[in-house]
């Protein structure tokens, strides 16, 4: 059995700000229009109220919590994505010879 020809042309690494900002920015903005259309729907208080009435979170608070918690799914999408689209060629190495 022969072993696998090498790739003629490998990309090379990405900066990592670079990489964060490819994870990071998309999710942003993502993030940014799901808050909009989940509390154009949703009050903050009324939630509150629902999930925890003994806490004191005002309105602006919870558009913040909110705002994050987007962030968070979203940029955990796009981490999730980024893995996926990594280069197969630099994690398919052939296993050392014994």
């Amino acid at each position: 059995m022969s072993a696998a020809p090498e790739p003629a042309f490998d990309h090379p690494p990405r900066p990592l700000a670079q990489r964060l900002g490819a994870i990071l920015w998309p999710s942003f903005f993502a993030a940014g229009v799901a808050t909009m259309v989940f509390f154009a729907f949703v009050d903050p208080l009324a939630l509150r109220d629902l999930t925890f009435p003994e806490l004191e979170i005002s309105r602006g608070l919870g558009y913040t919590i909110g705002f994050f918690m987007f962030w968070a799914c979203t940029a955990s999408s796009s981490l999730f994505t980024w893995i996926l689209l990594r280069p197969a060629s630099r994690f398919n190495k052939p296993l050392p010879k014994d």
